[in-house]
């Protein structure tokens, strides 16, 4: 079901409509088939205009079995579009779902035009002549729904038949039965007469500014702002991870990008992914942590700790549903409160939140510049929706990146009663109230840094109590200095 709807997705992203997507698979590893539990689905919502929502009641429900019609049928309108595998309809994948009597037979789908298909028996009529086993035929049957619905929506349909060739390039017998399939779903929608109508859907000319465009996930554009940010502020990117979703997906593709200076640590916990990654940014790196609900919690003592050093570090929260490990491929927006407050002591973060999928990627722009110029961990809060959701993004010109350059260090920056230059790790820019970034190993820049509390200027330790009051007054008012654009509201 997710290779369908990435295929439905790219094709409407091509023809050049603006669209958002929500793909919906469940926590198991292998989910019992057949199941309400083991439903995957993937929600598609296109237009000729702005799109920004995956659409909560859709107007065509394709149900392969009684288990995805039992599970989504809620959400459907009275008098929308429901295609129903009907040889799926017997009476044990029925009876797994608490179905007593068929719902195609009793009169309970009367409110919706429902289209009776026998998917299955269409698709191993089709592919026939290719001397498959019914089990490897009856694989294609989601070629076949596609075909069905790129009629009905008036999809290109070259992307696919390319893809499809591409990705069973190895096996061409299954890459022709995969194309055989999805022709035949296209002939059946051209030549049945249960589909009276077909939809046109013009391409969204005016809600796309002049540019070459991408369909893009939240996650990937999430990865490539960062690759971006590191390109722009000249600093090797590190990335210390442990794997949790919906996270994971930024370890992989970082993990992709050597060629760009790009560093990834895969850590045996959450807790060593951000030591390490705080240990780069001591370094010198545009250091980046990733992670979701669960694993905030367990960073936050090194967050507090990223505060106390004031040194620039990204804590990326794809939110998902809680609390404790809650619902792991399930979307909330639960974090905001622990990425405000969940701290020991006065230990302010600023907080960047990405609105849609390719927004990622300037959020991620934003949160390193934020890092990079006041010295500070920052969060990026994002979540399962956007991050696994997809839409048209405009690739930028480097042109229009901003630019990210740094001054470390480079010398004493305080003259003492006596003469003497020294380096003083705590003294600010008066603009910004960041401290200077000294790297490791830079002769005469030896300094102390820590996690007990430092005194004003010269980082020595301090437990007097109106030293203390002063430095967490202005690592506030530090975080509340922070530069950014006012928000755009989107409302009439």
């Amino acid at each position: 079901m997710q290779l369908t709807g990435d295929r439905f997705t790219s094709e409407t992203a091509s023809f050049g409509n603006d669209l958002s997507t929500l793909p919906n698979f469940p926590a198991e590893i292998r989910a019992p088939a057949g199941t309400l539990p083991g439903v995957s689905s993937f929600q598609l919502h296109f237009a000729d205009h702005d799109i920004l929502t995956p659409g909560d009641a859709p107007n065509v429900l394709v149900a392969m079995n009684p288990a995805a019609l039992k599970a989504n049928l809620a959400d459907v309108p009275r008098g929308a579009e429901i295609i129903v595998n009907t040889d799926e309809f017997t009476k044990r994948p029925m009876a797994k779902v608490g179905y007593d009597t068929s719902p195609l037979e009793d009169g309970s789908l009367s409110a919706y035009n429902v289209h009776p298909v026998p998917l299955t028996t269409l698709t191993i009529e089709a592919l026939k002549d290719f001397g498959l086993s019914r089990k490897e035929a009856e694989r294609s049957k989601n070629m076949f729904a596609l075909g069905l619905l790129s009629w009905m929506y008036h999809r290109p349909t070259e992307g696919t038949e390319k893809f499809l060739r591409d990705k069973f390039a190895k096996k061409p017998d299954i890459a022709e039965a995969n194309v055989t399939a999805f022709r035949a779903g296209w002939n059946f929608g051209e030549t049945t007469e249960d589909f009276a109508v077909s939809y046109e859907v013009a391409p969204a000319t005016k809600a796309f500014p002049t540019g070459t465009y991408r369909n893009i996930s939240g996650n990937l554009a999430l990865s490539y702002g960062l690759i971006a940010a590191s390109r722009q502020a000249d600093l090797p990117l590190y990335l210390g991870s442990y794997p949790i979703t919906p996270a994971s997906d930024i370890l992989h593709e970082l993990s992709k990008h050597k060629n760009f200076g790009v560093r990834t640590f895969q850590a045996e916990d959450e807790i060593a992914g951000i030591g390490a990654a705080l240990g780069a940014a001591f370094g010198g790196s545009l250091a980046v942590t990733t992670t979701s609900g669960p694993g905030v919690a367990l960073k936050s003592e090194t967050i507090g700790l990223a505060v106390s050093l004031e040194l620039p570090l990204l804590i990326v929260d794809i939110q998902r549903g809680g609390p404790s490990t809650g619902l792991p491929t399930k979307t909330e927006q639960a974090d905001l409160l622990q990425a405000m407050y969940g701290r020991n002591g006065e230990a302010p973060v600023p907080i960047v939140a990405p609105r849609t999928p390719a927004d990622c990627f300037d959020a991620a722009l934003e949160a390193a510049r934020i890092a990079l110029t006041y010295r500070t961990p920052v969060f990026l809060l994002s979540d399962g929706y956007l991050a696994n959701g997809s839409e048209p993004w405009r690739i930028p010109e480097v042109a229009e990146l901003p630019d990210l350059r740094v001054q470390f260090a480079s010398g004493p920056n305080h003259v003492t009663v006596d003469g003497t230059e020294v380096f003083w790790p705590y003294k600010r820019d008066e603009h910004t109230l960041a401290r200077p970034w000294a790297v490791p190993g830079t002769p005469g820049l030896e300094h102390r840094i820590g996690g007990i509390e430092k005194q004003d200027g010269t980082g020595n330790i301090s437990y007097d109590p109106a030293n203390h009051d002063f430095m967490v007054r202005t690592r506030q008012a530090k975080v509340d200095g922070i530069e950014v654009p006012d928000i755009e509201v989107d409302d009439p």
